[in-house]
């Protein structure tokens, strides 16, 4: 019996460093974009914007952690609803697919400098797929309409998305 409870405890610890070391690297890149948006702009030359990597999950299960700035939720909130309304209309199997184990999670209470942790939830991961939220949006609206939904939801984001892939290991049921 001291050996199963002993497993127990070193299975829960475990899962209890994996979480608090995830928390730590979204509260330190909220910092660290706090920490640049209070620095003074520096004039860049021009040139075009490098698009984003795809947002691909090599696990089982995938978390995308995503800050937004108190006061910018609903505008994030909207964009979720347009996400989730691209992924809907999507006539490809792997956008049905991955709207089928994407949950949005919100945290109810704020963090320690006030914004908000909305947290991706993809259960199971499509593999190969990318869950960019930009590249979905592109694909499920015209240019105008893109144009306005990014108006907002790239404002209420205090850093770029953290993305965490876990591989399960145990299921209780």
């Amino acid at each position: 019996m001291f050996s199963t409870w002993t497993s127990a405890t070193v299975g829960c610890r475990r899962i209890a460093i994996t979480f608090t070391l995830t928390a730590l690297v979204v509260l330190t890149s909220a910092g660290r974009a706090q920490a640049q948006a209070a620095a003074p702009a520096q004039a860049a030359p021009a040139q075009a914007a490098a698009p984003a990597p795809p947002r691909v999950f090599t696990g089982d299960i995938g978390f995308m952690y995503n800050v937004v700035k108190a006061d910018k939720t609903a505008d994030f909130e909207m964009a979720i609803a347009k996400l989730k309304e691209a992924l809907a209309k999507s006539e490809k199997p792997d956008r049905k697919a991955q709207a089928a184990g994407w949950r949005v999670l919100k945290q109810t209470t704020p963090m320690p400098d006030g914004n908000i942790l909305y947290v991706f939830l993809i259960d199971p991961v499509v593999k190969d797929a990318d869950y960019t939220v930009g590249t979905i949006l592109n694909e499920g609206f015209p240019p105008a309409e893109i144009q306005e939904i990014f108006k907002t939801y790239g404002p209420s984001l205090v850093s770029r998305p953290s993305l965490a892939n876990y591989q399960l290991i145990a299921s209780m049921k």
